[in-house]
């Protein structure tokens, strides 16, 4: 099977089971996402969402954000991961948008990784989410799963990653496809030890393929196998 129709089959599926295709972050305009996606670096998106509530209140844009002190800002976000740095890039963020992008998010996925702490992956989330633009955001969860269904093949890091996805995904799909592989490696292909068993892509993945046959065979007359019952419908070849 080749990649091409590997990906096709795992959007099919996609597109009749998962859950809806959009960020988990709580935000309510460009400026908050922004903010709240370079707080989500190593940090779960409740945790973000809980200390964006008073965040937001405090600093409702860039202005009021660009006037803090480094200090004040970490008072707010003491509790994410990396928190003196990402206080330090959220005030560098304020400054320049407020002093050097009229108070604007970019659209532009090189203009937003001239802000500081907004990388790559930063840049596509806004430019996909925002702008509907067809930008693959390549996080832990996507080069993590994309390499175990077989979506990608040897991408050493994110950006091999980013450029063999957007190779096989049709460009409608992009912005979609993006979070029902954050969301199926949230839940279900766990970095630790995945889920095969509630897994509905077990037919077509390479990870669970490879697993099946390095496991010995211990089944005798006297002990049958367990049955697994999948909570998904699996997926069908065609």
């Amino acid at each position: 099977m080749t990649r091409k129709e590997r990906t096709r089959l795992v959007l099919e599926y996609f597109e009749q089971n998962s859950l809806p295709a959009e960020t988990e972050l709580e935000y309510s305009n460009p400026f908050e996402l922004l903010v709240a996606v370079v707080l989500s670096a190593q940090c779960t998106d409740k945790r973000v969402n809980i200390v964006t509530r008073s965040l937001f209140k405090r600093f409702p844009d860039a202005e009021s954000l660009a006037s803090a002190s480094v200090e004040e800002i970490f008072g707010y976000i003491r509790s994410v991961s990396y928190p003196n740095n990402k206080a330090k890039h959220l005030s560098g963020l304020g400054k320049m948008l407020f002093g050097e992008m009229n108070n604007i998010v970019p659209s532009d996925v090189e203009q937003l990784q001239r802000l500081p702490g907004v990388g790559r992956k930063t840049a596509n989330v806004i430019a996909s989410v925002v702008f509907d633009k067809p930008a693959m955001a390549v996080d832990t969860h996507v080069f993590r799963v994309s390499a175990r269904l077989g979506l990608t093949r040897g991408a050493k890091n994110p950006r091999q990653a980013e450029e063999q996805l957007m190779a096989v995904i049709p460009e409608d799909k992009v912005a979609r496809a993006h979070h029902w592989i954050i969301l199926h490696g949230r839940y279900i292909c766990l970095a630790r030890k995945p889920l095969c068993e509630r897994c509905a892509l077990t037919s077509v993945c390479n990870y669970f393929g490879k697993a099946s046959r390095k496991k010995p065979s211990v089944t005798t007359a006297k002990q049958k196998p367990k049955e697994v019952v999948s909570k998904s419908k699996p997926i069908k070849k065609s």
